[in-house]
């Protein structure tokens, strides 16, 4: 019998047939402009990240993919360039090309959704990345032709070319056929050095673990979800929303917070820009400084000066 997953507090993201129908109306009656989308980076670093053997940085592609740039290691969180997302066509361009990309070293996979995890992608990527992956995944790989994988469960952690990962908690659920519902995990990764740490929340909506991962962790950046919430009565159980991964942020203690997750698939029913609004008025609500929130454009690229 196969193993299941669960969240830490116990929280389920089922959903009945008639939930699904009651939003699938209430969808009918709203009305969206798509045609605003997030902007691509008008000075993008291509050259620069390509060269880069040294100094920290990080670019945004789209979603939840991020190049990061750490003690020398090439890492891609949830690599997907795929162009389509079930029925619906991407908003929004990667902010870099896969050809454009230096080779990567390591790979990090949040979860299964194919949001997250596209394999089409990762046959494209140069290099030969490492893979780290939730506990469960680590046989999908195996299938695909894949040898260098680390399988994780939450609290774990693993040395890797100078970098300590840790994968820890998130409240989500995953399925990528109708028989293999939460036979993998989900949660988020943290990459640590001794001179700063960086964390890829994944996919999750709001919980406990965002206190208890604050207390363990000293935190510099937090990649975090803030789209595809709405409507919360069916999404807030596996999605986010802006005014609670504020929040996440505060009690994470973290410095910076860069959003991801927004902007490229029609996953719900907000958009990218109503999801990046709701974010700007709750970080004045809150009165946290300007400076510690880093909205990026797609393939934008900070390099840490102090790195």
């Amino acid at each position: 019998m196969m193993k299941r997953y669960a969240n830490l507090d116990h929280v389920t993201s089922n959903k009945s047939f008639k939930d699904m129908r009651k939003w699938q109306k209430e969808r009918r009656t709203k009305v969206k402009d798509l045609s605003v989308n997030i902007e691509q980076c008008p000075d993008k670093k291509v050259k620069e990240i390509n060269e880069n053997s040294g100094q920290t940085s990080y670019t945004w592609i789209g979603h939840s993919t991020f190049l990061i740039q750490l003690n020398g290691v090439n890492i891609l969180t949830d690599p997907v360039w795929a162009k389509r997302m079930g029925f619906q066509k991407r908003l929004t361009e990667p902010g870099i090309s896969l050809a454009d990309l230096p080779e990567i070293d390591l790979v990090v996979i949040s979860h299964g959704h194919y949001d997250h995890l596209d394999f089409p992608t990762l046959k494209k990527l140069k290099g030969n990345p490492h893979y780290f992956v939730p506990v469960g995944l680590k046989s999908l790989f195996f299938k695909k032709g894949y040898q260098k994988v680390t399988e994780m469960s939450w609290w774990e952690r693993v040395e890797h070319e100078g970098i300590t990962v840790h994968f820890v908690p998130a409240q989500h659920w995953t399925r990528r056929s109708l028989r293999d519902m939460n036979t993998s995990h989900w949660g988020g990764w943290i990459f640590q050095t001794p001179q700063e740490s960086f964390y890829f929340v994944g996919d999750t909506g709001y919980f406990s673990g965002f206190q208890q991962i604050g207390e363990q962790f000293t935190i510099d950046t937090v990649f975090m979800p803030i789209g595809a919430y709405e409507p919360e009565w069916f999404m807030a159980d596996a999605h986010i929303a802006p005014e609670d991964s504020v929040k996440a942020f505060i009690e994470l203690k973290a410095k910076s917070f860069v959003p991801m997750h927004y902007g490229a698939y029609r996953l719900a029913d907000d958009t990218g820009p109503e999801a990046l609004d709701s974010l700007y008025r709750e970080w004045e609500t809150q009165q946290l400084p300007q400076e510690q929130l880093k909205v990026l454009l797609l393939g934008e690229t900070v390099i840490e000066s102090g790195a």
